[in-house]
């Protein structure tokens, strides 16, 4: 079963929502994050990235960059640009990308079920990312940003989604700078709160898209306040941490591509040989962009040109982790043709994320970097096969998008 709870949330004013709403706080760095939130003194990343509230010269993990996140969330519920609702609710957040919509909801899941794979991860976390996110949490006294949840698709609740949103008007209703569209309903009515609540008690499993930092370090905090109140009895907020769950049909992962610094020392001749002999076979399609169609099909981008890389039935293992693109992909050509065996450390190698398009990969090979390569997005499938083995994917391997907005909802514990 799955706890799904709903909460109080600290949110933003109806009329400020859309001045308050932010990308969240790790996809850009602190000179980024002053540049965005320039002119706008409602935008989130004055609380996700407080440090642009400080001098340039104090460090972004110091104790003042926390206190300080707390200090604004404090003035803006003062001053009314944040409320905090008078009653638990569970909340619909739907987001519009490019036509696409993807609608969840919003509320509360258990450390516990974190704790006992409940809550299924398929990633790594990396511990001074996660220290970051328990002292923020820790000093704000708040889950400020969600994680992004999946399960399997589920009609029942579906329906009393898409019936809730049909007959009530949202809360909040903007399109952001960067074109995502987000629309909040508050769901207040009891018998609505519990019938979502007794319904995803019956969903066996709830998978972490994105957000394993956010997560590990909101069940830490909750374990700290646990430690703190050896009389605590399971109900309290601290045992629970915010997250938004959609239905895993409304999902899409786009592809994690690669780009590597040299050519291991070889030439282009010898590179090329090399690929076909770890067991790909190579068209050369010319200066037209051309991206991979189907698993186990490669792009690579070389001098001007844009080969079509297709793996042999060989190099691909009959086994769920091995049989992803980037696994195929490292296993096969960057680990011992390029010499890249730790991509999470080697720093010949870097990533960018599909949304930035084969334009960027263009980019990189031409300035920074020699070689680029395009994977085919991981599927939703794999994602779930991978965490129900309690397995974890190679670094980098999902990227979603859209991204959820962050300040439109807080969770206090």
């Amino acid at each position: 079963m799955a706890t799904v709870r709903p909460f109080k949330a600290i949110r933003p004013a109806k009329d400020k929502a859309a001045q308050v709403e932010s990308l969240p706080y790790d996809v850009m760095n602190r000179e980024e994050a002053a540049e965005m939130a320039k002119g706008n003194p409602y935008s989130f990343l004055h609380i996700c990235r407080s440090e642009i509230d400080l001098p340039d010269e104090k460090d972004v993990y110091s104790p003042a960059v926390y206190a300080k996140a707390k200090q604004n969330i404090e003035d803006n519920l003062k001053s009314g640009v944040f409320v905090e609702e008078e009653k638990p609710a569970l909340y619909i957040y739907r987001q519009k990308m490019d036509g696409r919509y993807q609608t969840g909801i919003v509320g509360c899941v258990s450390v516990d079920e974190y704790k006992n794979d409940t809550i299924k991860k398929h990633e790594l976390t990396r511990v001074e990312k996660e220290k970051d996110r328990i002292n923020h949490f820790d000093a704000c006294n708040a889950d400020t940003e969600p994680v992004f949840l999946t399960y399997k698709d589920d009609l029942r609740i579906r329906t009393i989604i898409e019936g809730y949103m049909s007959g009530n008007a949202p809360e909040y209703d903007f399109t952001d700078a960067t074109g995502i569209g987000h629309t909040l309903w508050v769901i207040r009515d009891n018998s609505i709160v519990s019938s979502l609540s007794e319904l995803f008690k019956e969903v066996p499993a709830l998978y972490i898209a994105d957000g394993h930092h956010r997560s590990a370090s909101a069940v830490k905090v909750g374990e700290k306040r646990r430690a703190e109140h050896p009389d605590y009895t399971g109900d309290e907020e601290f045992n629970f941490f915010m997250a938004v769950i959609f239905p895993d049909n409304e999902l899409k992962i786009f592809d994690y591509n690669r780009v590597v610094k040299d050519l291991n020392g070889l030439s282009t001749a010898e590179f090329m040989d090399k690929i076909e002999k770890a067991g790909f076979a190579v068209e050369k399609v010319g200066g037209e962009i051309y991206m991979p169609q189907k698993l186990h099909e490669f792009s690579m981008y070389l001098e001007g040109s844009w080969y079509k890389l297709t793996a042999s039935d060989k190099i691909v293992p009959d086994d769920v982790i091995g049989a992803l693109d980037v696994s195929v992909l490292q296993n096969n050509l960057l680990g011992p043709v390029l010499g890249i065996a730790d991509p999470r450390t080697d720093e010949r190698i870097d990533f960018v994320g599909g949304i930035r398009g084969p334009k960027e990969l263009i980019r990189r090979a031409e300035s920074d970097m020699k070689v680029a390569f395009a994977v085919y997005p991981v599927g939703i499938d794999q994602l779930m096969a991978v965490a129900d083995g309690g397995m974890v994917m190679p670094p980098k391997s999902t990227w979603f998008e859209p991204k959820l907005g962050s300040g439109l909802f807080m969770h206090r514990l």
